[in-house]
């Protein structure tokens, strides 16, 4: 949805404006094609390959970083407050088309997953290394797998007799205790491992309270969600303040509400879309416009 997600922060000429996931680059181009020469784009991505896709604009700045430390890059460029945030989450086309990085199941390849290669935690050390407990909280957690305390068990069982190495020998391990549609099931475990590996969903915590720090009142939040782990955080924040699900009284019997809500129900691709990109299929858009007043009386 690159133009609708483009099109949702209501691009200023010389607005400043910030990509939190670059990737391929294709959001920041069409953002920088709608800036005018006084406009300013940040962009962000702890992936080094990112940086194979740079685009040559002195109204660009990218930093390497992931999108957890937004507040402070921005205040060192002297980037504050900004006018629109764009972030699509989740894991990148071109990543999952890089089969040597082990994010996708189609490819065998070493148990990686890192979106930041100068990490030390990967996929190898989660399923070779955490105990059965914490292999079966991830897949319950991250995956949403139902039968996360079996599939625990068959991982350490098979990892006793040699390391599981990579993504095929993982497959065929899930495989034998898979539930319902096989590829389904493989998709869930190795979604559980990467969020795990990456930390994503409380990056995506922290991003999202910088992100009302950083905003001007009126600026737009725009976030790609592709999992129902993900929106859920975009939701409760943006409608509530905070990840609970619920609003907050102060002792004045105030709550807090950084954010007008522009989309009460996320957008969807449409059907032309994921016919020419299947993973738009899940994807879900939401827009929220920064307001002044973030506390009103109950």
């Amino acid at each position: 949805m690159l133009n609708e997600s483009v099109d949702a922060l209501g691009i200023k000429p010389d607005g400043i404006y910030v990509d939190v996931t670059f990737g391929g680059g294709g959001h920041s181009k069409r953002i920088l094609d709608m800036l005018g020469s006084k406009g300013s784009l940040i962009a962000f991505d702890q992936d080094e390959d990112a940086t194979r896709n740079l685009i040559a604009d002195d109204r660009l700045t990218f930093v390497g970083a992931n999108y957890r430390h937004l507040q402070r890059f921005l205040r060192l460029h002297e980037k504050l407050p900004v006018d629109g945030i764009l972030a699509d989450f989740g894991i990148s086309s071109y990543q999952i088309d890089a089969g040597e990085r082990g994010f996708a199941i189609r490819f065998d390849a070493p148990l990686d997953m890192r979106m930041n290669q100068q990490q030390k935690l990967s996929a190898y050390q989660v399923v070779n290394k955490y105990s059965e407990s914490e292999l079966q909280e991830v897949f319950s957690k991250y995956g949403e797998i139902i039968n996360s305390k079996t599939l625990a068990q068959k991982v350490v069982e098979a990892r006793r007799l040699q390391p599981i190495r990579t993504t095929f020998e993982l497959r065929t391990v899930a495989s034998q205790v898979a539930r319902g549609i096989e590829m389904s099931y493989l998709a869930q475990v190795f979604q559980a491992i990467r969020i795990e590996v990456n930390d994503e969903l409380v990056a995506i915590q922290e991003f999202l309270e910088q992100a009302t720090t950083v905003l001007k009142p009126g600026g737009k939040l725009v976030t790609l969600s592709y999992h129902s782990l993900e929106d859920r955080l975009v939701k409760d924040y943006t409608r509530f303040g905070n990840f609970s699900g619920e609003h907050k009284k102060d002792d004045f019997g105030t709550i807090y509400k950084p954010y007008k809500l522009i989309t009460k129900k996320p957008i969807e691709a449409s059907f032309q879309e994921v016919k020419i990109n299947p993973r738009a299929r899940s994807a879900k858009l939401r827009i929220a416009e920064r307001l002044e007043e973030i506390t009103i009386e109950l």
